[in-house]
């Protein structure tokens, strides 16, 4: 694991009710247009060294935070990640 990513906090959010509330400038990514997205289009993940000021007031209520090595588990799993077509596995 990097160490560089050790600090963060990665917030998992619902994209219906949060997405429009995040401020970019107090996150790692730069727009709605560069969270990564669960499969389903339902949840983004945002990360973060200090906590969002939308988050303190409650204007965002993550569903979950995790360490990086919690958000790197998440990702792996068939809800963030589409399998490879068949034909782009090497044999």
């Amino acid at each position: 694991m990097e160490a560089r990513f050790n600090h963060l906090v990665y917030a998992i959010c619902n994209i219906a009710t949060d997405l429009q509330n995040i401020d970019f400038s107090q996150v790692g990514e730069s727009s709605a247009s560069t969270v990564r997205r669960s499969v389903d289009d339902t949840l983004f993940v945002i990360k973060y060294n200090a906590e969002p000021t939308f988050i303190k007031d409650g204007t965002v209520t993550p569903s979950e935070v995790l360490t990086h090595e919690q958000a790197l588990e998440l990702m792996s799993t068939a809800a963030w990640t589409e399998p490879m077509p068949e034909e782009n596995l090497v044999k």
